[in-house]
């Protein structure tokens, strides 16, 4: 796909990879990218155009496909961790959070602006997952939960838009170095690497990204028998 002159929309964008993605799209060429957030205020970079978008509201969706219908990329990476909900114990209030966060929001995004990508030659639809898509984590199930409900809503989405030109990506990424994992020790990939691989894969028309090493270490994994 041809980025330069572009118009994406980034959900998420005031921050993390949001942010770092919607600044490597302007780098490479795009002509506008929308900074889809609950906060318009929020939106700092000059170069970004703010529009008001929760992801969980229907009322927040449906204006934002109206007033974007110029965009032929659309990057849903809005997400939460929810990971206050523990495995055995406790309230579910997090899980679900992140489920209608980071899988029905992700959904109504991808509805509202397929129409909208259609109508403007097929465009790209990208979802930030996770590494946690493929891998079962006791200490946060309802974010992994989440993020594998979300990939499987990708393999969806590229079958369903397949017919309309729309490419679709999916995004995997073990710690990313934002405020979600902040708390996490553990070795790190920075936002900025995460946007560049994904801004490549657009531009190459690449259905996958593996970010970092241990991704590409889980998803091998996946074919492997489980242990006991």
């Amino acid at each position: 796909m041809e980025i330069r002159g572009s118009v994406a929309l980034v959900t998420g964008a005031n921050r993390g990879i949001g942010r770092a993605l919607a600044r490597a799209l302007i780098d490479h060429g795009a002509g506008k990218v929308y900074a889809a957030v609950r906060d318009p205020a929020s939106v700092q970079d000059e170069d970004l155009t703010p529009l008001r978008l929760d992801v969980t509201e229907p009322g927040d969706v449906a204006a934002a496909a109206a007033v974007a219908g110029d965009v032929t990329v659309v990057v849903n990476n809005a997400g939460v961790g929810g990971f206050d909900t523990k495995l055995l114990t406790g309230s579910l209030d997090g899980a679900r959070q992140a489920m209608e966060t980071n899988y029905f929001g992700t959904w109504a995004v991808s509805r509202a602006f397929a129409p909208v990508l259609r109508g403007n030659g097929g465009g790209a639809l990208v979802n930030i997952l996770s590494a946690a898509s493929w891998a079962a984590r006791p200490e946060f199930p309802g974010y992994a939960a989440s993020k594998a409900a979300q990939w499987s809503l990708t393999g969806a989405l590229r079958e369903g838009l397949r017919e309309q030109g729309t490419l679709v990506i999916g995004v995997h990424a073990g710690f990313v170095e934002t405020n979600l994992s902040a708390y996490i020790d553990a070795p790190k990939i920075s936002a900025a690497d995460v946007a560049e691989q994904t801004v490549e894969a657009l531009a190459n028309d690449r259905v996958e990204v593996l970010a970092d090493e241990r991704t590409r270490q889980v998803k091998h994994a996946l074919c492997q028998p489980l242990e006991r």
